[in-house]
């Protein structure tokens, strides 16, 4: 009773000498110690719970001296965790013994991140910023792009992409910036593509994949950055980026009914609980994934269009209204961030070149699909327009268009714009930027 009393302003907790086996399961639902920054517990424990993440303010974490065999992955979702200690525990991970023994923090966590696999971790961001260290990843992955979709040695077949700039368009899209995302997620970039053919196979299918393996590599599991794609025609701009209480946002999420966003967190916090009871395990998977990211937060993210409708709800969700169907062709992307503007940047050219790559694997192959979505033919109500059905014959090697988007400040003033002279400049050898 006295702990529930202090929880919401707790900022050191230690439990050592209580003989605890696990912690209690309170500790760690998610705003149950939004100000917690250092936890100790020297005890018999064997387990750690995943929802240690949800421990939005966690600095400081001290389990040394007890039993534990295993450290869950979630631990490196804690983000502003800056010491760990492991040391005198019974973990079968043999690299990660070797680890909490002569590693700093940040490798342990890399090395957590990338699932014990040593991938990001290996030692070797020791003393380097975040962005620097994802920046080389990103180069690498440039260097091995392709993933087995592209034929690498045929110079003659390039990936073309367009960039239109806000002088050569008519009507550009803008997106305002709010003060109300300073604290909450103040990073934005925004993109239009126009000419995706998703019509044809699988080819929407793809695509959805390649976000979500984006997501989960590059955007660190949303914890760096959040993608969210809209079908262009679906939305009217100029656009609004701000934050709102979540007793005000509403949003009519995918696949679901309009909602205000506290009731859809709780709701998503029940289904992950019931989750874990149905397959007795700790992991979550899905949206479920990211409540933690909204922990200890007063106002939620969001992006509305010009007609009042919230159409991203970062890290969550985007909604019903700009679903991404077959028949889309012309496309809206955000990235969002709390990290940095760089990131936000980076991250988007990774997706821009990942949908270069998608198209002109679907026009070469000329995969056979026909529309197998009912309401394919509408979006928001509006018919379809003359370049909703792209086909492989008028696309044939005409390059994706990609349109300048403007990001502004409350005044009107400009804070970024993509893609400005130095984005896209460090693309694979196979593409082809024309500017």
């Amino acid at each position: 009773a006295d702990l529930a009393r202090c929880a919401p302003r707790l900022q050191t907790l230690n439990l050592t000498g209580n003989r605890l086996d696990a912690f209690p399961a309170e500790l760690f639902r998610p705003g149950a110690l939004p100000l917690l920054s250092e936890l100790a517990a020297d005890n018999c424990l064997r387990e750690l719970s995943p929802d240690i993440a949800h421990l939005a303010s966690l600095k400081t974490l001290d389990l040394s001296n007890n039993q534990l065999s295993e450290v869950p992955a979630e631990l490196a979702d804690c983000p502003k965790l800056k010491e760990v200690n492991f040391r005198g525990n019974k973990l079968t991970d043999r690299r990660l013994e070797k680890m909490v023994h002569g590693c700093q923090t940040k490798s342990i966590l890399e090395y957590l991140r990338s699932g014990g696999r040593g991938g990001r971790g290996k030692g070797k961001v020791d003393g380097q910023d975040k962005d620097e260290a994802r920046r080389r990843r990103r180069e690498r992955r440039r260097r091995e792009s392709g993933e087995g979709e592209e034929d690498e040695g045929d110079t003659t077949r390039r990936l073309l992409l367009r960039v239109l700039h806000v002088s050569e368009n008519p009507a550009p899209l803008t997106v305002q910036v709010s003060p109300t995302v300073k604290d909450v997620r103040p990073f934005i970039v925004g993109a239009v593509v126009r000419g995706m053919d998703l019509q044809a196979g699988n080819a929407l299918r793809r695509f959805l994949t390649s976000q979500t393996k984006l997501h989960e590599d590059i955007c660190e599991k949303r914890t760096a950055a959040t993608i969210a794609t809209h079908d262009l025609r679906a939305l009217r701009g100029p656009l609004l980026y701000t934050a709102r209480p979540p007793h005000d946002l509403k949003i009519v999420p995918l696949g679901r009914k309009e909602v205000k966003a506290k009731d859809l967190v709780r709701h998503l916090q029940l289904e992950a609980e019931e989750h874990r009871k149905q397959k007795r395990r700790q992991n979550v998977s899905g949206l479920h994934r990211y409540l933690h990211l909204l922990d200890g937060k007063e106002s939620y993210p969001c992006l509305v269009d010009a007609d009042g409708d919230v159409i991203s709800f970062p890290p969550i969700t985007n909604s019903e209204k700009t679903k991404i169907k077959k028949t889309t062709s012309d496309l809206f992307l955000e990235v969002t961030s709390a990290t940095s503007l760089q990131t936000c940047k980076e991250i988007m050219d990774a997706l821009v070149l990942k949908m270069a790559e998608i198209n002109k694997y679907t026009l070469e192959n000329k995969e056979d699909g026909s529309l197998s979505d009912p309401e394919a033919d509408v979006v928001s109500g509006q018919p379809q327009g003359p370049n909703a059905s792209p086909s492989a014959e008028k696309a044939g090697s005409a390059p994706l268009v990609v349109e300048q988007v403007r990001v502004l400040d409350e005044d009107g003033h400009l804070k970024v714009v993509y893609p400005s002279k130095t984005d896209l400049g460090l693309t694979a050898p196979h593409v082809t930027v024309i500017r």
